[in-house]
């Protein structure tokens, strides 16, 4: 069917019902039967220059119960009423398209409904409500780490004994290597579980991160300048409300709006799922009123794609006695419509899992590696095609990394991304990775400057001077030109954190494969 439109299923036995169409409105207000449990909405035909369909369930008041959208990649929603949840007030499906110049026909009227259904909630949004339970004494760790005596560090529930310490508290490590190995007049604290987010070509913003003696730093924000590999304290230099110190968060940016997202993360026994949002051209903070639901969560992926916070996995807060959980749920955030929504995704896709790595890939494909779930650490691969919203398991060739989380990957190129150090349940790892997606083959590289065992750092790719540009014969010459890998903080596992920037010419990485 090539003429676009938008249908709506009440209940499994239902027949579709058009509600938008090409020559039909461009807003339609329908009601859902009091007897209804299930509401799907899907488009067919082609969708063209329209930007998407908005979609909500609302009661008599206009107040949204839940909210999702159809896009050209998203082209299904669905919602399911509980068991124990009654319909009270009039509840309406409100679908409006955006973007697009559909007009005429006026919408179907509503009818009185009976009943009121509360919006359903998955099992992490239901347990992550009770994390003011948790038990005073709990920290921050590695989820596979124990207590050791002269360390206040969490064992997690369910672990077995004899696991190794985690980032016990001990002498920071401050050194900076590359760029003319000139110190900077001031630099960050030791720190692992932070983010370095770049938002041009040669400046990334430093976020969080917890050191020494299981303290959050006290210099959460630092200002990195490639140029001449500076360090700037920047916690004062925006305007705002600042996020609460935390670990396990992520902080991506968009470069059309010009901002940085931070989402999640955790403090001690606090749990976060707040949006924040740096504007680096006003440098005001501003945290996000947003609409919909979504857990508290730390340690999960977040990547972005078409203005849209893909967030994957992660640990959820459970009450006490029981031990956090790991998700396995797909969100996402519009920053334009200020929502949260779970999209429809079929196919294979990972297990419960956190402390993985996401790349996004030929601006179409993320790709999941490693992560844990106490006590198992994986080594397997996913790919979730964003255009089908599909995942997949992707069988690899080569030498893989072993199992792993709080590793750092990079992308490197068009086709091929880096896996270094991590976590595997006893030893912080110093070996490193490159993934073909055109091959689907892992390739050991071996590179003196990230020969230091580390987890919980961060890795990016950034212009910096000094590095030669590739030959015009190479295939990567574009992208790779003058880019170089660099790499902050972590943890060993002996006791260290670091707050050393190490940089590696993306050229060398890739030449040695």
């Amino acid at each position: 069917m090539d003429d676009f439109g938008v249908y709506a299923v009440f209940g499994v036995n239902g027949p579709p019902q058009k509600l938008l169409s090409a020559e039909g409105s461009s807003r339609v207000r329908v009601a859902v039967p009091p007897s209804v449990r299930q509401v799907v909405l899907f488009s067919s035909g082609r969708w063209g220059e329209r930007i998407c369909v908005n979609a909500e369930l609302s009661d008599s008041d206009r107040m949204p119960i839940t909210i999702g959208k159809l896009t050209p990649y998203n082209k299904c929603l669905s919602w399911e009423q509980w068991e124990e949840e009654t319909w009270i007030d009039s509840v309406t499906l409100n679908v409006s398209l955006e973007g697009g110049n559909l007009d005429t026909a006026a919408p179907p009227a509503a009818r009185e409904l009976h009943g009121k259904r509360k919006r359903e909630q998955t099992a992490e949004e239901e347990e992550g409500n009770d994390w003011t339970k948790r038990r005073e004494e709990e920290e921050n760790t590695c989820p596979n780490a124990t207590t050791e005596k002269t360390t206040p560090v969490r064992k997690v529930r369910g672990q077995a004994k004899g696991s190794q310490k985690l980032f016990a508290s001990g002498a920071e490590t401050t050194k900076l290597k590359g760029a003319g190995g000139k110190a900077p007049l001031a630099s960050p604290s030791g720190r692992w579980g932070q983010t370095l987010c770049p938002i041009d070509a040669q400046t990334a913003i430093l976020i969080g991160g917890q050191g020494a003696r299981m303290q959050f730093c006290k210099d959460p924000m630092w200002k990195l300048c490639t140029e001449d590999v500076s360090w700037v304290a920047a916690e004062t230099l925006a305007e705002g409300p600042t996020p609460e110190a935390r670990i396990g968060h992520t902080a991506i940016y968009d470069p059309d709006s010009r901002r940085i997202f931070v989402f999640g993360g955790s403090k001690n026994k606090k749990w976060f799922n707040d949006v924040h949002i740096l504007d680096t051209q006003s440098w005001k903070w501003t945290m996000v009123e947003a609409q919909g639901k979504v857990p508290p969560l730390a340690y999960h992926s977040c990547s972005m794609f078409q203005g849209e916070l893909f967030v994957l996995g992660g640990v959820f807060p459970r009450p006490n006695p029981e031990p956090d959980g790991c998700s396995d749920s797909l969100y996402i955030f519009d920053p334009r419509l200020s929502i949260w929504y779970q999209p429809i995704v079929t196919g294979d896709k990972p297990s419960s899992r956190s402390g993985h790595s996401a790349c996004v890939m030929q601006e179409r494909k993320i790709y999941v590696f490693g992560g844990w779930d106490t006590p198992v650490c994986y080594n397997d691969m996913y790919m979730l095609d964003l255009g089908l919203m599909e995942f997949s398991a992707v069988k690899t060739t080569g030498n893989p990394p072993s199992p792993r989380s709080w590793h750092g990957s990079a992308v490197l190129s068009d086709t091929k991304f880096l896996i270094h150090g991590g976590y595997n349940g006893n030893n912080a790892l110093s070996d490193a990775f490159v993934f073909d997606i055109d091959t689907n083959s892992w390739t050991e590289v071996s590179a003196p400057e990230l020969s230091v065992p580390r987890a919980g750092h961060s890795i990016i790719t950034m212009e910096t001077a000094g590095h030669r540009c590739f030959s015009e014969e190479d295939e990567d010459a574009d992208m790779n030109g003058g880019r170089t890998l660099l790499v902050f903080g972590g943890g060993d596992n002996e006791g260290n954190f670091y707050s050393d920037l190490t940089t590696v010419a993306v050229e060398e990485l890739l030449g040695a494969i």
